[in-house]
């Protein structure tokens, strides 16, 4: 269904002569086609929805990266395509959670995985990443989660 959502944005990208959505659907459409053969070589078939909602958000991860280099680097043009990269891909991304709604949830993985140290981290982190992949930056939660277990 993602998939198909991307494939048809760049019909109708190409249609519009949008040359910046083009080239950016293009590469997320070749991420995902490498994706696709790595999982293959391990046995795999194509991407379910839930893991391209992860190689998007790695994708996203990368480009913010960029930006700061770039904004470090005296580049503002680079940065600034970067930017519009994240703008475009982010479109293909669930409606993203507020930080109450990040620390509710990290509230009920706590309750749901019984933890009570920094050694229960990872059950915290996979219960999330089940329920709310492409919902939350895990970067940031994997914080709360740290704070939340150490206090």
């Amino acid at each position: 269904m993602l998939r198909e959502n991307i494939n048809n944005a760049l019909k109708d990208a190409m249609k519009a002569g949008d040359a910046r959505r083009v080239s950016t659907l293009r590469l997320v459409n070749s991420t995902l086609k490498n994706s696709d053969i790595e999982a293959r070589g391990q046995g795999k078939g194509p991407l379910p929805d839930e893991e391209i909602l992860g190689v998007l958000q790695k994708m996203i991860k990368q480009r913010q990266e960029s930006v700061e280099l770039y904004d470090k680097g005296g580049r503002p043009e680079l940065a600034q395509q970067e930017r519009e990269e994240i703008a475009i891909i982010t479109g293909y991304l669930p409606q993203q959670m507020s930080e109450d709604e990040v620390k509710a949830a990290i509230e009920a993985a706590v309750a749901e995985t019984g933890a009570a140290s920094m050694k229960d981290m990872g059950k915290v982190i996979g219960v999330l990443r089940g329920k709310h992949a492409g919902q939350m930056d895990f970067g940031k939660a994997s914080g709360l989660v740290k704070a939340r277990l150490a206090g």
